[in-house]
C-alpha cells in the first residue's frame, strides 16, 4: 500500500509539473518570455505562487524548464518529418518545412524562445534551443552533400545560416504577418532556403511540394528519390 501511495504522489507532482509549464507556454505565447513570471503562472496554473516555487526557484529555472520542452518538442517534430521522406535531399526539405510551418502557427511561442530580445541569463538558456535546431540541420546538409544531393559547404555554417534566414523570414520583427497565406509562405521560405544551399530551381520546387504531402505519402516513395 505505502508503494501505490507513493505511485500515486509521483504522478501527482509530474502532473502539477506539466500543468505549470502549460501556463508558462500559454504565457510567453500571449505576451513573450516578459510573461513567463513566478506570480502571472501560478494564476494562469491556479495554484498559489509558493507551489510554482516548490518546483523552480526563480524565473530562470522555469524558462529554462519551458525551453527544454520545446527543444524537445520541436526537435522530435523535424527528426519525425525527415524520417519519413525518402533520402536524404527530401528528409531536409521535409525538415526545412516543417519548422516552417511550426514557428508560424505559433510565432509569438518561438520568437520568445529563439530570438526575442531579453537579458543575457535567458538569452543564455534559449542558446541550447538554437544550437539543438541547427544541429539537427547539420545533420541533414551533412548527409545530402554526402550523397552528392548538395554542393560541398560548411554544413555547421550552413546550418546556423539556415536558423537566421527561417527564424528572420518567418517570426522576426521584419516578417509580415501572413494571416490566410500560411501555405504560400512556408512554401517560399522553403524555397529560399533550398535555393541558399544549392539546389537548383526546378528540383526545388518539386522537393518543396513534396514535403507538403502527409508523411504516409512521403514515406510511401521508393529510396531512389533525393
Amino acid at each position: 500500500m505505502p508503494y501505490r501511495r507513493t505511485e500515486n504522489v509521483a504522478r501527482r507532482l509530474a502532473a502539477r509539473h506539466a500543468g505549470i509549464i502549460a501556463a508558462a507556454r500559454d504565457a510567453a505565447a500571449e505576451g513573450g518570455m516578459a510573461a513567463v513570471q513566478i506570480a502571472p503562472v501560478a494564476q494562469r496554473a491556479g495554484i498559489a505562487a509558493g507551489t510554482v516555487y516548490r518546483y523552480f526557484p526563480g524565473k530562470t529555472d522555469l524558462v529554462a524548464a519551458l525551453v527544454a520542452e520545446l527543444r524537445e518538442s520541436e526537435v522530435s517534430a523535424l527528426r519525425e518529418a525527415a524520417a519519413a521522406a525518402p533520402g536524404p535531399l527530401s528528409a531536409l526539405a521535409a525538415a526545412i518545412t516543417t519548422l516552417a510551418t511550426r514557428s508560424l502557427r505559433a510565432r509569438r511561442l518561438i520568437f520568445a524562445t529563439l530570438a526575442e530580445p531579453v537579458d543575457a541569463e535567458i538569452d543564455a538558456i534559449r542558446l541550447s534551443f538554437r544550437k539543438a535546431l541547427a544541429g539537427e540541420f547539420e545533420t541533414r546538409i551533412a548527409a545530402a552533400v554526402a550523397s552528392r544531393h548538395l554542393p560541398e559547404q560548411d554544413a555547421a555554417l550552413s546550418s546556423r545560416a539556415l536558423i537566421g534566414l527561417m527564424v528572420e523570414g518567418s517570426i522576426g520583427p521584419l516578417a509580415a504577418d501572413p494571416a490566410g497565406r500560411e501555405r504560400e509562405a512556408v512554401q517560399s521560405l522553403a524555397l529560399l532556403a533550398l535555393r541558399a544551399l544549392g539546389v537548383a530551381d526546378a528540383r526545388a520546387r518539386g522537393l518543396v511540394v513534396q514535403s507538403a504531402l502527409p508523411a504516409a505519402a512521403i514515406s510511401s516513395g521508393t529510396h531512389s528519390q533525393p
